[in-house]
């Protein structure tokens, strides 16, 4: 009893320091990678779970399986040393693997606003971006726009490629600074007020929205919000088209 004591409580702490280190970490990815809402909409939050979840688990059970109180203490130290590497190696990968699918951009899609993620992005066509976009943030995703097509060729090989799995946003040869499509966005979007009249159920949820917006519903417009699986609306100023709030309704 008094050796399962000590496994128990070897193993408790190792828990501790992990879930301290996970709590830093959780800082790192949802401060800077996946702000608000894109922990939801990117599926930042459930990635990190997982992966997180693996790590903080299998430390402590490996001590509590390795720990023997009896042994030396050149043997013990040896012991979390071994755990430890093994333990940082997952660590490192899983947050590795949720840094690769972070979103880098909200895209405004011709019709729409779409979320692109750096594992979408081809490397061979980020060259042809303009310079100011070659580099993918690491802060959170900035707003950018879609240039117009040069010609009927070049839409249809576009449309072949997302066909093909290349989503259409994350085609960097086509990315524009955001501002330069303001006119564009802004004829497309649609008052927010027509959200109050579509969508009556969800009237707490969409007034909410709006007083997080910090606009009168006068000077806001919407446009749905596509990321991988999931369908939102944005509120855009009505006159600069910058994005200011989110909510979780498929406005299409």
């Amino acid at each position: 009893m008094q050796h399962w004591k000590a496994r128990l409580r070897a193993s408790g702490i190792h828990l501790g320091i992990s879930l301290c280190i996970t709590l830093l970490a959780a800082l790192l990815v949802f401060g800077l990678w996946y702000p608000y809402p894109y922990r939801e909409i990117s599926g930042g939050r459930a990635l990190f779970l997982l992966v997180t979840a693996v790590d903080v688990v299998m430390g402590p059970l490996i001590t509590l399986v390795v720990f023997n109180q009896t042994k030396r203490r050149k043997e013990l130290v040896l012991d979390f040393t071994v755990v430890a590497v093994l333990q940082l190696a997952a660590l490192g990968y899983g947050i590795w693997t949720v840094f690769v699918a972070r979103p880098v951009h909200l895209v405004f899609e011709y019709t729409r606003m779409s979320v692109v993620h750096a594992v979408e992005v081809d490397a061979t066509l980020l060259a042809q971006a303009p310079v100011a976009l070659r580099s993918l943030p690491v802060n959170g995703p900035t707003p950018i726009a879609l240039r117009p097509f040069k010609d009927a060729a070049e839409q249809f090989d576009a449309t072949m490629s997302a066909i093909g799995g290349i989503p259409l946003a994350a085609r960097s040869d086509l990315w524009q600074e955001y501002d330069y499509r303001r006119a564009d966005i802004l004829r497309e979007a649609k008052p927010a007020s027509e959200l109050l009249m579509r969508f009556a159920s969800q009237a707490v949820l969409i007034n909410t929205t709006i007083e997080r917006a910090g606009r009168p519903v006068d000077q806001l417009r919407y446009l749905p919000l596509v990321s991988r699986d999931k369908v939102w609306t944005v509120l855009l100023d009505a006159t600069t088209a910058q994005p200011l709030a989110f909510m979780p309704i498929d406005s299409y």
